[in-house]
């Protein structure tokens, strides 16, 4: 057992911080590897955001090349916030209205036809409870996954970890703590089934 604990360690202590936060692991925030990555996106979306509407397709070929995959069809109204835009995989026909944030940590993937109204936010990234590890920067991140033929309603914050299954519609002003299955309306904070959509 006590091997093992040290194997453990000595992992971890060649880890880079981005291979940590990269796994879901804790890792240092303030890392330089992890913040060059932060500082280059923080940029690139001031500078998408800075696009006037009548060259929007200029504004969507920079999102396409800033994230790690994007659908044929992909539309994003400005302004549109993102920490790195890599972990951000996008389907067909995906649609976010204005003021959309993804904090992608961790992987942020959306499928096939997604709408997504104004003022939602997608946040990977959470901090621990620990006072004393929190203020040492320390942070985890947790993939989202939405599902295709997902409509998500105004001022939605997603949390980390969570899945939204297929067909599903999350109702305006919700706050998804938890997975929420395929084929239903789900509203609310926390966010829960309100009732199942027909077959």
């Amino acid at each position: 057992m006590i091997c093992i604990f040290v194997n453990i360690i000595n992992i971890l202590e060649i880890m880079t911080e981005r291979e940590k936060q990269q796994k879901g692991m804790l890792y240092q925030a303030n890392d330089p590897e992890v913040l060059k990555d932060l500082y280059y996106c923080e940029n690139e979306c001031y500078e998408i955001n800075q696009i006037p509407p009548s060259r929007r397709e200029e504004r969507m070929e920079r999102l396409r090349k800033l994230f790690g995959k994007a659908g044929d069809g992909m539309f994003i109204v400005a302004p549109f916030f993102c920490d790195y835009g890599y972990n951000i995989e996008v389907g067909a026909n995906f649609f976010a209205n204005t003021n959309c944030v993804i904090l992608d940590e961790a992987k942020v993937t959306f499928g096939d036809n997604v709408f997504i109204a104004p003022n939602c936010s997608f946040y990977t990234a959470g901090h621990p409870l620990d006072v004393e590890l929190r203020n040492k920067k320390i942070e985890y991140a947790l993939p989202i996954h939405v599902g295709n033929n997902v409509w998500i309603g105004g001022n939605v914050v997603v949390i980390p970890g969570v899945t939204i299954g297929d067909n599903t519609t999350i109702g305006a002003g919700s706050v998804v703590t938890h997975d929420i299955p395929s084929g239903v309306v789900a509203a609310g904070n926390p966010c829960r089934v309100i009732r199942r959509l027909e077959e």
